[in-house]
């Protein structure tokens, strides 16, 4: 074809391809221009082009062999499918599969001006990036009118696509660990629908077009960067890109990175200042390295960062580059690393990582923002349908002749809060609302990533409790699903609703309740006759749950030495730094029973923003050489059901003298010494809890006094038990 076939951005041709095209095509497209329309015709992808790394799945301990439990379901990555081509019927020789990548127009041979005709990069060179079409040239006409999406992925087609290219050296497993940790801390800060981050390797950023399609360009790599790949990075700062330095020699402006061995991987303080002037400290990973003018220096931006040290070391650096509005912040503290990574070298540094990892988070969205990203939350996900499930098959058909004698002629049963509603199976236009619910009762129908149906029937060891499951991977919140039915279904049918998400997580005292995915989240019904031991002491029902959580773990061959903990009145705790989960108790009391919703939910694979426990197993494998296995959220819910009902038996029996040793075993209180009402307030020991479950406080020289869950807080922060806020 001569000089004839022109490509975006000067790119000479290296290898065509013929496609075969039906007789009705070109005339199809030639109507399309008369109308002057445009229609993108997407290939479907060659599966064997581009092999992207899938995260590694992890083995989940279970009840005997963790293996046998199966694994956490692996998150596909890849290229997006595209549409199927019409008119299979006409072909006669079956689906033509094609390469999809960056198209071209060709208007001088078919004079088309509206129209987009697929021409196809090279396909044999390697590793080519996954770069989505670049809509701006061709399509500006139909811009309004036309919204392509792939896999979900919304796309400006008046603008740039939304890439953000990572850089992290040479090709190496030591990079693709890097670019796993960078994308995995970027994807928690922007919205990965409205964003989509690739791996951008060398010899991809000296030879493809990514410049004109990237938002955003994050450079993570200590190794020097060749001369002609820094050209083409200064080249895109000057075409008004953005760029983010993480612990990076890239460097530019009058700024030079220098070592300072003294600060290499360890933890200090840092001042944050964003571009309104205010300030956030928090303690940070350091790199080794620092920020220093040279002689030639430009205006910086609003974003610094200094260490809290008597050098005042500068670690974070924003830096405007020419006359387009290009510009960088670099960073040579860690932001990308979680305290869990393998340079963490101390049980304290992790602490002190940890406590600052909500702040971590704080500022590198001020970052991404000021680098004109956006980092508003994600949207509120759909509710989904609860289905109906049984951990026991003898208590299936019972359940069911149960539930056709207690639905209304609709097949629902209401409650003050919600209606459920009852069908054999679940369409999609059926709406969900937090009103009204479906519940789909065929079993057969139920998969979930989220929830392993037959690892929770394994490892529940009960006579009752935790028998029949209502799940949602999206509701609300779980504690208002059961309301309808706390009184009317027969104890032995014991439920519990589950979710993998909540929308509206309750907590104590009207407190909302963060609920991500990897929560576990239950609420459990059970029933307390009044004239028993518990009956007559339900302020311990939340101690034993929350004592439950903790054993389940604890309990574990192995994981005893995990350090959770309880805290006063509800809550699971990370030795006494941090909270990992919380207890919410509602009872209500009917003739001569109590019948007791119990809340529960706790991070168990969910490390960001705060800790979870497999953070805890993470560090503690690191700190003794040890190989213990992640857990699962299904397997620990059925584990916490099966320690509560073995507690709440052994109460029944005995008394609180039978539980009350394990709990001080594992509580947070010994020896504490804690202001009452405020800093200034009366100093007291903690002693206890009462023959009721209320705590004991010890004055010197006076009385024990009793402190009453409902009333007040415990501010394990500043030591202080404080009068609830209404």
């Amino acid at each position: 074809m001569e000089d004839r076939l022109h490509m975006d951005n000067g790119l000479v041709p290296q290898k065509i391809m013929s496609v075969r095209l039906q007789n009705s095509t070109l005339k199809e497209v030639k109507d399309q221009a008369s109308n002057k329309q445009a229609q993108i015709l997407e290939p479907k992808p060659e599966p064997s082009l581009e092999i992207k790394p899938e995260q590694d799945s992890m083995e989940h301990v279970g009840r005997d062999d963790p293996k046998a439990l199966g694994e956490e379901p692996k998150q596909r990555r890849g290229s997006a499918s595209g549409s199927e081509p019409a008119g299979d019927s006409d072909r006669g020789g079956g689906p033509i599969e094609h390469y999809h990548l960056h198209l071209s127009s060709c208007h001088e041979c078919l004079e088309l001006e509206n129209s987009t005709i697929e021409s196809v990069k090279f396909a044999s060179a390697e590793n080519i990036p996954d770069l989505p079409y670049d809509y701006s040239s061709s399509l500006e006409s139909v811009a309004d009118e036309t919204s392509p999406e792939r896999e979900g992925r919304r796309v400006n087609l008046t603008g740039k696509a939304p890439n953000i290219l990572l850089y992290v050296g040479f090709n190496s497993q030591e990079a693709l660990g890097r670019f796993h940790e960078v994308r995995s801390v970027l994807a928690d800060c922007v919205d990965i629908d409205s964003y989509v981050l690739y791996h951008l390797l060398e010899d991809s950023a000296l030879r493809d077009p990514w410049m004109d399609n990237c938002l955003l360009l994050v450079i993570a790599t200590r190794e020097s960067i060749p001369e002609d790949l820094y050209q083409k990075f200064m080249a895109y700062l000057s075409q008004g890109g953005k760029v983010l330095g993480l612990s990076s020699s890239f460097t530019f402006g009058g700024f030079q990175v220098t070592s300072k061995g003294a600060l290499r991987n360890t933890v200090q303080n840092l001042v944050f200042s964003k571009a309104d002037h205010s300030e956030v400290k928090l303690s940070v990973l350091s790199s080794g390295c620092r920020y220093q003018e040279g002689p030639v220096r430009l205006s910086p931006g609003g974003l610094q960062g200094h260490l809290e040290n008597d050098d005042k070391d500068r670690m974070i650096v924003h830096v405007p580059f020419g006359t387009h509005g290009g510009e960088a912040v670099l960073c040579q503290v860690h932001l990308e690393l979680p305290p869990s990574s393998d340079i963490v070298q101390t049980p304290e540094d992790f602490n002190l990582l940890k406590s600052s990892n909500f702040r971590r988070y704080e500022v590198l969205r001020e970052i991404l923002t000021t680098l004109g990203l956006s980092c508003d939350m994600k949207q509120v996900p759909a509710l989904t349908p609860l289905y109906l499930l049984s951990a026991a098959e003898e208590i299936r058909d019972p359940l069911m002749r149960w539930l056709g004698k207690h639905v209304d002629s609709k097949g629902e049963i209401k409650s003050s809060q919600l209606s459920l509603r009852f069908v054999s199976s679940y369409v999609s236009e059926v709406e969900i609302t937090p009103s009204c619910i479906p519940v789909v009762t065929n079993m057969e129908a139920f998969s979930s990533e989220n929830f392993n149906l037959e690892i929770y029937r394994q490892n529940l060891q009960t006579k009752q409790l935790g028998k029949v499951i209502l799940f949602a991977e999206v509701t609300p919140t779980t504690m208002h699903l059961l309301d309808g039915l706390m009184f009317q279904t027969p104890q032995e049918m014991g439920l519990i609703a589950i979710a993998a998400r909540q929308t509206q997580g309750k907590g104590r005292g009207g407190n909302a309740w963060l609920s991500p995915v990897g929560c576990a989240l239950s609420t459990l019904l059970i029933s307390i006759p009044l004239r028993s031991h518990l009956g007559q002491r339900i302020p311990f029902v939340q101690h034993l749950m929350s004592v439950a959580v903790v054993e389940a773990v604890r309990s574990i061959p192995k994981y005893q030495d995990i350090n959770l903990r309880v805290k006063w009145p509800n809550d699971i705790y990370y030795s006494d730094l941090m909270k990992i989960g919380g207890v919410l108790v509602n009872s209500t009391l009917m003739g001569e029973t109590f019948h007791i919703l119990i809340g529960c939910g706790f991070n168990v694979t969910n490390s960001n923003p705060t800790i979870c426990i497999n953070d805890l197993i993470t560090e503690y494998n690191k700190q003794h050489k040890a190989e213990l296995k992640p857990l699962r959220a299904d397997y620990l819910i059925a584990r916490v059901v099966t320690v509560l009902e073995k507690l709440i038996e052994e109460f029944q029996d005995k008394g609180p003298n039978s539980v009350l040793p394990l709990y001080y075993q594992y509580w947070v209180h010994s020896g504490q010494q804690v202001h009452l009402g405020s800093a200034d307030g009366p100093k007291v020991s903690i002693v206890g809890l009462d023959d009721s479950g209320f705590l004991q406080v010890h004055q010197e020289g006076g009385e024990v006094v009793t402190v009453h869950p409902d009333g007040n807080s415990f501010d394990m922060l500043r030591n202080l038990i404080l009068p609830k806020r209404r």
